[in-house]
């Protein structure tokens, strides 16, 4: 037949090829849509009829139509037929044959409050993977023992157990949890047992999960301010109200709590204040905890980078000296090993144990295991203890490097003492210099440091930058002095040698 579509695309089916011959039919026909050579509209002849022609069963050509219809290709139009498709799946890719313009909106997507609110945050997202002088947050990666990791690791894969690789307990790998609540208990001078800890995925989840077990919506909570924006953003997320609370030299002014009401929860970080660098005092912790017991609040204390105390051993934490059961202890291991590693810890008092597993439970059915596995083992066979000591030595003297070479180029323009704590230092402008201009200036001299005032809601009584001095080594931390000077003069600061 001629005029027949056989013979118009030319079709022709092999029974010796592997490939079968519903496949074989299928590819000639999609090949002939997207060539042009059967338009949009076309009717295809009956599958009785076109077996018939190419001398197959039905079933090879009903095999062959089924396939094209559920990839997009053909219509079939019950009492008329199969027809080709108007719209090809590679028309709404853009692929292939030119592309059918279909109209969109320019109207902005619809979007709930929260993500209105991200839509309108600035300067908050992560720009991926760099190694820049002054950087927050990033520890010495370069001198992490990636090659021991590497072989527990190994081992933790060889020798695990089927059990193992099915969803772990939502509290967390109970070994780890084991070594967590031992090394707080001698390190940190806490109260807690493993059935206190939970593992989790870092501050943002915590922060959730303490919301949505504790604080109803629009609950009122108390911050440090300056603070760790992040975690002010964590409770709007939440639903929460942070209320803003002064830092002075001996951490959150406590006695300001009682000038609030119905505060529900205070969030401090009282072993190294973040940004400011300071530790809350002893008078003040035990006024905090006062507070809370009387008013039955909840206190959630943020231990993010304590470990690394120079020259004194780590101060007692809040929760140590919690006797009412009011204070909620989280810490994380991106400070004091690596931030992919994604694994951090809750401790909650005894009382909320239960009703914090099956929060816990949830939000995630459990946090990934052979890493705990791996993270365990680096505890037990003493590497951790080893790699804190380690670093202590590293990371003193880059801050010792980072002072002595700002107080060499920068006097006058940014004053930086030592802190005894931590893997950042507070760097202070002259009174009146905005350091929000000085932080541009030093964005584009390839400068990765923060203003004071990004960390602020209160007013300030003078500008300053974070510089954190981990992540890269001495020379790199000399060299960023000398941009940061340049900067600082861009800023009409002085001129540097």
């Amino acid at each position: 037949m001629p005029g027949s579509l056989v013979a118009r695309l030319h079709i022709a089916l092999d029974g010796r090829d592997s490939l079968p011959l519903f496949r074989q039919l299928y590819a000639a026909l999609r090949s002939a849509i997207l060539a042009g050579q059967l338009e949009g509209g076309t009717r295809l002849p009956p599958t009785r009829r076109l077996a018939e022609e190419l001398g197959v069963s039905r079933k090879t050509v009903v095999n062959a139509f089924e396939q094209l219809i559920a990839e997009g290709y053909l219509e079939g139009k019950i009492g008329s037929g199969t027809y080709v498709a108007d719209v090809l799946p590679e028309d709404v890719l853009q692929v292939g044959r030119a592309s059918k313009v279909i109209p969109t909106s320019s109207a902005q997507p619809e979007l709930s409050k929260w993500g209105a609110s991200l839509a309108l945050r600035e300067d908050r997202h992560f720009a991926g993977p760099r190694m820049r002088a002054f950087q927050l947050g990033i520890p010495a990666l370069a001198e992490f023992p990636t090659d021991l990791w590497a072989r527990l690791a190994a081992q933790a894969w060889r020798t695990a157990r089927p059990e193992l690789l099915t969803y772990g307990e939502a509290q967390g790998y109970w070994p780890l949890r084991q070594a967590i609540a031992s090394y707080l208990k001698t390190v940190r001078g806490m109260n807690c047992e493993p059935a206190q800890v939970l593992v989790m995925t870092g501050m943002r989840q915590t922060v959730a999960l303490v919301s949505k077990i504790l604080l109803d919506p629009g609950a009122r909570v108390c911050v440090e301010d300056p603070g760790y924006p992040a975690v002010r953003d964590a409770l709007t997320d939440a639903g929460a109200s942070p209320i803003p609370v002064a830092v002075d030299q001996h951490g959150l002014r406590v006695e300001e709590l009682e000038n609030q009401s119905q505060i529900r929860l205070v969030y401090v970080t009282p072993s190294h204040q973040y940004p400011l660098g300071v530790a809350m005092s002893l008078a003040r912790r035990l006024a905090l905890l006062d507070w809370a017991t009387r008013t039955r609040s909840w206190i959630l204390e943020d231990d993010y980078d304590s470990e690394y105390r120079y020259g004194e051993r780590p101060l007692i934490a809040l929760q140590g000296l919690d006797r009412s059961g009011r204070v909620l202890y989280m810490g994380t291991f991106s400070k004091v090993l690596f931030p992919a590693l994604r694994l951090s810890y809750l401790i909650v008092p005894k009382a909320l144990v239960e009703v914090f597993a099956r929060g816990r439970e949830a939000i995630e059915r459990s946090p990934a295991v052979m890493e705990q596995i791996v993270l365990s083992a680096f505890f037990n066979e003493g590497h951790f203890g080893r790699h804190i000591r380690r670093m202590k030595q590293i990371y003193e003297e880059r801050q010792a490097t980072l002072i002595e070479a700002a107080r060499h180029k920068l006097a006058g323009a940014l004053s930086i003492e030592p802190t005894p704590t931590g893997l950042h230092v507070m760097g202070w402008l002259p009174e009146g210099v905005d350091d929000r201009q000085v932080w541009r200036l030093a964005q584009a001299h390839e400068i990765d440091t923060v203003p004071l005032s990004a960390h602020a809601l209160l007013p300030q009584p003078s500008g300053g930058l974070l510089l954190g001095y981990a992540s890269v080594g001495p020379q790199e931390i000399r060299a960023g002095i000398d941009k940061l000077a340049r900067a600082l003069e861009a800023a009409g600061l002085g001129r540097f040698a």
